[in-house]
């Protein structure tokens, strides 16, 4: 790859940010993969998949960190969609220490219509919503899943909860009336990880 050398204005100029350690990169637009072919690949690779739908989170911090755990998790993809969220930018980048560049991320027009889609596939849809009268640590959440999170003030959006199969919240005590998105997302995904793991121990 060719190497300019080019003043820290300069930098900042292209850049439009001071957050460059001295460095920068002209790179091609996030490769998004297409949902059938991430479907394909589950079918080759996952005894149980297990995605994570992100409903309209807009803040780059959320969206960065969710990936990363996603990533610790043993995800086998991202789903976002195309309106009223974040995209895998620079920022997400960061935010998810590199972890974006080691998951597939759909994006998509309809994330109801990509919900019917999963469900066709066998995929149970858990929706993470505070009001649930289920605990997380208290459902099955074993299975080929596709968990649900929505955005930071709103959570999942009535349309979307209405598709999910089952809907799961986090038992909390305090004086905080809630965990914000990546924090909430973080427990379920490693809920699941944990009955995951225990079921295969007993096979």
């Amino acid at each position: 790859m060719p190497v300019r050398y080019v003043s820290s204005e300069t930098i900042r100029s292209i850049l439009k940010t001071d957050n460059h350690q001295g460095i920068g990169a002209e790179v091609s637009p996030y490769p998004f993969v297409d949902l059938n072919r991430l479907l394909v690949t589950f079918k080759e690779d996952a005894d149980a998949p297990l995605l994570l739908l992100l409903d309209h989170i807009v803040d780059p911090q959320n969206m960065g960190g969710l990936i990363r755990t996603a990533s610790c998790a043993g995800v086998n993809g991202v789903i976002i969609p195309k309106d009223r969220s974040a995209s895998p930018t620079p920022a997400v980048s960061r935010a998810s220490a590199g972890a974006l560049e080691h998951i597939p991320i759909t994006q998509v027009t309809n994330l109801v219509g990509t919900i019917r889609t999963l469900k066709e596939k066998g995929i149970w849809i858990i929706g993470l919503d505070q009001a649930a009268d289920n605990p997380i640590f208290l459902s099955d959440v074993s299975g080929p899943i596709a968990l649900v999170v929505g955005g930071e003030e709103k959570g999942i959006r009535s349309l979307v909860r209405q598709k999910c199969d089952m809907l799961v919240s986090i038992p909390q005590t305090g004086r905080i009336d809630s965990l914000n998105a990546s924090a909430a997302g973080a427990v379920a995904m490693y809920e699941i990880f944990r009955q995951r793991q225990y079921a295969f121990a007993r096979k």
